[in-house]
């Protein structure tokens, strides 16, 4: 029988502008991104991860000429000295970092559009409207204070009035509808998608989908005196990627794709994107998913409100995958959440250093000690090492229905309760005081419970591979499952349950503290 191919994934993040290094809050996305694309690969799918930067646009122009740089120039400098350089400290595996300034989403989105336009779906109109160059969107006086200041960031809105391209996007709010009640997780969760059905049901207007007061952006295909609105050119990137008009079929694999973003994006990618989809014979989205926002001093994390935090100020002190865990698990994946340097401290010494890391620690010394380093055979499993397996069964299952259901946090928290209960395990079974005897059936029973958490830790080295991928990685290493077992890029999340896959006879090496003792006072930003 022909073999069935394997199930793809599409995870995206959005593409940030680029007017300023990452911060957080955008790597909290993108992390988000890399586990989810990471734990998709561990079930043996084809994953496809895309990310990038968006470009274009008036906001992009102007904060280029206060550095006295050509937009171009000043894009590139960021991209190669902030951008990339921050995904690489939190090791992100990306398998595409697009650019809308770059050559095939350019030609592509110019062909898009085209096709719109030779359709029907875009007419010539004047638009006037208060406008955030911020947020590179259009203002209703709902979105506006009393002032006339944008309520995401809090500064002025500019009344604009130009002749520009429109698309009609007034005529798909019956097909929007129909969408997200044929679909009903394709917006998630539940507060966003009846948000975006209220939003819709009250009726939608054209977009204006070009400008023509300034030239920095992707020049309209049929009129040569206007850019592409910055909006409709950066929603293409996803279908740029997946090269939909440079290789059809590739893109037919690949497609649909699952979005990640905040909500204050939320309504561009779940109505104009598949709306503009719609409009070009495409199938939209596969979903649609808006996590809460990261808050420092109770306001969103933004460059513009000099809440801003540098990934790096925080790696420094705790190291990449300590930092992935934290905001992975301890930031509930969907709601608004406070960032503190204190709870981050507890997080990295309560969970990391004292659990998990004493855990591999005290494990591998004392194979080390009664063993001389080798993993000895188990015997027959008493009722609390069946306990432990059937757990970690449970924690398996658990953690892959959450991951299926977009909550991040619920998985790695299974994982987390299950290294909680291995370490009880020890202190229950005391091999220690078992080790005092020098009886056959003592030795066996000593060989049963080193072997029970050693292949517990091979269990949890998978399943914390997607969060913690070099700490997981010293893990495997240090039990000796490279060798015994294989690559722990080659696991599988359902082999993590199976029970008796460490071969006895294993190399256990004590190696280095996975996650070292940090002061309270020496945490980064004290």
């Amino acid at each position: 029988m022909p073999e069935t191919p394997a199930k793809s994934f599409f995870i995206t993040t959005p593409i940030y502008y680029v007017t300023a290094a990452p911060h957080i809050g955008s790597a909290y996305t993108t992390t988000a991104a890399d586990v989810l694309a990471r734990w998709h690969r561990h079930r043996g799918e084809n994953v496809y991860f895309l990310t990038g930067t968006d470009e274009h646009g008036q906001k992009v122009m102007r904060t280029a000429q206060k550095n006295g740089q050509s937009p171009q120039e000043f894009v590139d400098s960021l991209i190669e000295t902030e951008w990339k350089p921050a995904w690489d400290l939190l090791d992100i595996k990306y398998d595409r970092f697009i650019r809308t300034t770059d050559e095939d989403h350019v030609r592509q989105v110019q062909e898009f559009w085209q096709r719109l336009y030779d359709a029907g779906y875009v007419y010539e109109g004047e638009y006037s409207g208060m406008y955030c160059v911020d947020c590179e969107e259009f203002k209703s006086d709902d979105d506006l204070d009393a002032d006339g200041n944008c309520l995401v960031h809090e500064r002025p809105a500019e009344m604009i009035t130009e002749k520009n391209w429109f698309f009609k996007l007034s005529e798909f709010g019956d097909k929007l509808l129909a969408l997200y009640d044929e679909v009903p997780d394709f917006i998630a969760p539940q507060t966003s998608r009846n948000e975006i059905i209220n939003y819709v049901k009250s009726g939608l207007h054209d977009l204006s989908i070009s400008r023509s007061s300034f030239d920095w952006g992707i020049q309209v295909p049929w009129d040569s005196s206007q850019v592409l609105y910055v909006w409709i050119d950066a929603l293409l990137n996803y279908t740029s990627a997946a090269k939909i008009f440079d290789d059809p079929a590739e893109f037919a694999k690949i497609w649909p794709a699952t979005h990640l973003m905040s909500r204050d994006i939320l309504r561009f990618h779940s109505v104009i994107w598949p709306a503009m989809l719609m409009a070009a014979g495409q199938q939209p989205p596969r979903r649609v998913y808006v996590h809460g926002y990261l808050l420092v001093g109770g306001k969103k994390m933004a460059k513009s409100n000099a809440t801003a935090i540098h990934p790096r100020e925080i790696v420094g002190t705790f190291g990449t995958d300590a930092y992935r865990y934290y905001f992975m698990k301890a930031i509930p994946f969907g709601s608004d959440a406070s960032f503190s340097w204190e709870h981050l401290h507890a997080v990295y010494t309560d969970e990391l250093a004292n659990n998990l890391g004493n855990l591999a620690s005290r494990v591998a010394a004392m194979i080390g000690k009664y063993f001389d380093g080798e993993l000895a055979k188990p015997g027959a499993l008493s009722d609390a090492d069946g306990t432990l397996a059937d757990l970690l069964v449970r924690t398996v299952r658990t953690a892959d229905v959450a991951i299926s259901n977009m909550q991040v946090h619920e998985a790695i928290s299974a994982t987390h309760d299950f290294v909680t209960a291995v370490n009880g395990y020890i202190t229950e079974q005391q091999p220690w005081s078992v080790a005092k005897d020098d009886s056959a059936l003592a030795r066996e029973r000593l060989a049963t419970i080193l072997y029970t958490c050693a292949e517990s830790l091979r269990a949890v080295a998978v399943l914390h591979h997607s969060v913690m991928p070099s700490t997981a990685t010293k893990l495997w290493e240090s039990l000796g499952a490279h060798e015994s077992v294989g690559p722990l890029d080659a696991q599988t999340i359902a082999s993590a349950a199976d029970w008796g896959v460490l071969k006895p006879g294993s190399k256990v090496v004590k190696g280095e503290v996975l996650f070292p003792r940090i002061e309270a006072d020496a945490e980064a930003g004290a």
